[in-house]
Order: C-alpha cells, then structure tokens, then sequence
C-alpha cells in the first residue's frame, strides 16, 4: 500500500478519536456513527498516545515466527527452475527432491509462485509447441550424475525359441553422453559388472 494511503486513513482514524473529545463524548455513540467496534476504538487510541499518528497506519499482519515456513535456498530453487525451465509445480517438486534432497509438495511449490507471481507461465512459452516449449534440467559438471535404466530387448531374425537380452544404458545428465550394453541376465552381478563397465568408460570421473 502506498505511503499517500496509509497516511489517509490514518487521518481517517485520527477523526474518528477527535470525534469523541470533541462531539459526541461518548465513546459508544462513536463507534455506532462509524460502524467500528470498542475494541477498535481503544486500540487505536493506545497506539496514538504510544506513537501518535503513525501508530494510526496499517501494520503487517503476518506472524513474527514462521518455524514452518518454506526455506529461502528452496523458494530461490524453484524460482530458478520456474524462470529457466518453465516446469510446473508437480515438477518442480520431483526436481527438488531428487538433486536437492528436499522434499516439498507441489501445492507448496505452488503457493511460492503464486506469491511472486510466477504461477502463470508467459505467454511466450503457450504460444510455443508443447515439444520445444521445455528446456532440459542437466547438472552443470559432467560424471556429477548419471541415469541408469534398464530394459529387456530381442535381437532381430531369431528364429524358433526367441531369447531376450538385458539392456543396461547409463546417461551423463550434464553431456548426455550414453554407455549401453546388452547381457543375458538381470541380476546383481551383472549390474555390478555393468557399473564397473560405466565407471571405466568416461572421459572424465563419474561421481
């Protein structure tokens, strides 16, 4: 609120204490002209004797202890998310608690936006197709993270009695580079063999 209108009503409340000392001397009849409560009255006339006319403006009514508000470091996350990627709160939420270890819901994640204003996406990005209106999240130093899958595949031109291979893939989230390698079983140690595999592949340190 601007400083001209806090001072107005201000003002406002100042008439409304003078109106009692000089008109009406009744602190009821007061208060039945102006449509406010005693406790309304008194409490502006504390405030006036203890501050005069700037005890008289509106104060914030927010809490002076939030224990369970939102950390500053996760609402600079999400904003940063919202603004470079243009991901949604549900998203966001994913993100956080995956390379953040944070864990947020994503009415939370919303209510940030809401709060500064980010909830609606710029018209820029709806006007854009919903294939390259997203920008890729990726870490920022290779071998800083990898993605590891696993899927069954069958070769092609088998005949009689197919057989199925396990296919281990491991992907850089900061270069995209890509290890991949196929073998007969899924079970522990194939995925240690394959680990060490992706380990010794790379060009840089996998951490």
């Amino acid at each position: 609120m601007a400083e001209r209108e806090l001072s107005r009503r201000a003002k406002r409340r100042l008439s409304v204490l003078r109106h009692v000392e000089e008109v009406s001397a009744s602190v009821a009849a007061t208060c039945r002209y102006d449509g406010i409560s005693r406790q309304c009255y008194y409490t502006w006339l504390r405030r006036h004797e203890a501050e005069g006319l700037d005890g008289l403006k509106d104060r914030s009514s927010a809490p002076h202890h939030t224990p369970h508000a939102t950390k500053s470091d996760v609402v600079e996350k999400t904003l940063w998310l919202r603004q470079q990627y243009h991901f949604g709160p549900a998203k966001i939420a994913m993100y956080v608690e995956r390379y953040h270890d944070v864990k947020v819901s994503s009415s939370g994640i919303w209510r940030i936006l809401k709060k500064v204003g980010l909830n609606r996406l710029p018209a820029s990005q709806h006007k854009k197709r919903r294939s390259t209106r997203w920008k890729r999240y990726e870490k920022q130093r290779p071998g800083h993270q990898l993605q590891v899958d696993v899927k069954f595949i069958e070769p092609l031109g088998q005949t009689g009695r197919k057989r199925r291979y396990c296919q281990y893939t491991a992907i850089d989230d900061c270069t995209r580079l890509r290890v991949l390698r196929a073998y007969p079983r899924n079970d522990q140690k194939t995925a240690i063999q394959f680990i060490d595999h992706v380990l010794a592949k790379p060009p840089f340190a996998i951490e």
